[in-house]
């Protein structure tokens, strides 16, 4: 079997424009949730979330089409750029044939849906722009980074919510341990924050209505939590064949060495109970990178900060590990980013693998009061320095959909 690993890193977040600016606000807990600035949330119940700010596409696109583009198709080409210009593939020979991208996004562009749905109704259908599918459709930002990359190889969306991301790395993984490519450009994006999509999500009471105190709102495992903050953002990874890096003397972060999957088959959003479908997918992952369980040292958890998924994920964790689980230390990074849906897989990937590169955890902003029921490691305030051999970064979406990603410390 081929071997992969990661030779770059790119990212846009609610707490930072490119991957150390993110990192090093993560490891300080530094919360990226506020006011809503988008648009009048006068009339909604929940006015918070976790949005980019000051961001600018810079060159990473010609300034015409950044001009034109949604927010999503301009975030994934900021961290695509940062990540193939952390890999020093910009400047490397390399085969375009045997490049490629995956980038998952869970919804596309809901704004531009909106405002040309209001042009329809309100000046009729030649107002509508012909750049209205193309800007909306969700594997848009697949074919974007592939285009302004020359990425010739696979191109290919995921979409399956809250686990696009973490579904764009782990197919990645496949297609080059399967022979179909040397480099992936892989990961996820989404830029939701819109009055369509906050409306849907609070009609579901989904989300935290904490507006009077935005940086306690996203609160994974906390006793007191009520629901999640929406972000925002672009994770990208370059992933790339073992000897295919070495041969061009690349920077190596970690190996990616597991994917797991599986369907709950249960609910529309509710978790499976237990989270059985949850240990399912963490069990393959497991699996498939040969790991025993008492080398898995960090978990990146799904960790929403909703009363059902923080229950089940730790029932989860319990179920396949045992007594070992209450000496793995876990965290949710949503305490900072909030929950950046299509996003949240790829720049919890970059995360964990930063945990990987940097042996530190990260902290779970948020939790204050422990939910008894949630009583594992949780890395509560603080940042932990430990040896982190190998981790697991969770994702689980509506639909049933699960994905985890198994990384080991490269050396």
């Amino acid at each position: 079997m081929r071997r992969v690993v990661v030779t770059g890193l790119g990212m846009v977040s609610p707490v930072g424009l490119n991957v150390d600016e993110s990192w090093r606000n993560t490891l300080s807990g530094k919360s990226g949730v506020g006011p809503i600035t988008r648009f009048d949330t006068t009339n909604f119940t929940v006015q918070i979330a976790a949005e980019v700010k000051n961001f600018s596409v810079g060159d990473a696109m010609e300034a015409k089409e950044a001009g034109r583009a949604p927010l999503f198709l301009q975030f994934a080409a900021k961290a695509a750029q940062e990540a193939m210009r952390d890999a020093k593939l910009v400047e490397s020979n390399y085969n375009p044939d045997r490049a490629g991208a995956c980038v998952g996004v869970g919804i596309g562009s809901v704004d531009i849906l909106e405002e040309n749905h209001k042009a329809l109704l309100e000046k009729g259908p030649r107002r509508v722009s012909p750049f209205l599918i193309p800007h909306m459709i969700a594997n848009m930002a697949s074919g974007l980074v592939s285009r302004l990359n020359n990425l010739k190889g696979p191109n290919m969306c995921t979409t399956t919510a809250c686990a696009s991301g973490t579904h764009g790395v782990g197919e990645s993984l496949l297609y080059i341990q399967n022979d179909m490519a040397d480099v992936m450009i892989c990961g996820g994006v989404e830029s939701a924050i819109t009055p369509t999509a906050i409306a849907g999500f609070a009609s579901m009471k989904a989300l935290s209505t904490n507006n009077g105190n935005p940086n306690e709102a996203s609160r994974p495992f906390d006793l007191n939590r009520d629901g999640f903050v929406m972000g925002e953002g672009a994770g990208i990874l370059v992933l790339e064949e073992l000897e295919h890096a070495k041969k061009r003397g690349a920077k190596i972060y970690a190996e990616v060495v597991g994917y797991g999957m599986s369907g709950d088959a249960y609910h529309i959003t509710s978790p499976a109970p237990e989270g059985e479908g949850a240990q399912r997918c963490m069990r393959m992952a497991l699996k498939t990178g040969k790991i025993p369980l008492d080398q898995i040292d960090y978990i990146n958890a799904h960790g929403t900060s909703t009363k059902l998924n923080d229950f089940y994920e730790t029932r989860a964790i319990k179920g396949v590990f045992g007594e070992r689980a209450k000496s793995i230390s876990i965290s949710s990074t949503k305490g900072v980013t909030g929950h950046c849906l299509g996003a949240a897989g790829g720049i919890e990937a970059v995360f964990t693998v930063k945990a990987l590169s940097d042996q530190v955890v990260p902290p779970t902003a948020g939790l204050k009061t422990p939910d008894p029921e949630c009583d594992l490691d949780y890395t509560p305030h603080e940042q932990r320095r430990r040896e982190v051999r190998y981790a697991l970064s969770n994702s689980f979406g509506f639909g049933g959909t699960n994905a985890t990603i198994a990384f080991k410390r490269y050396s």
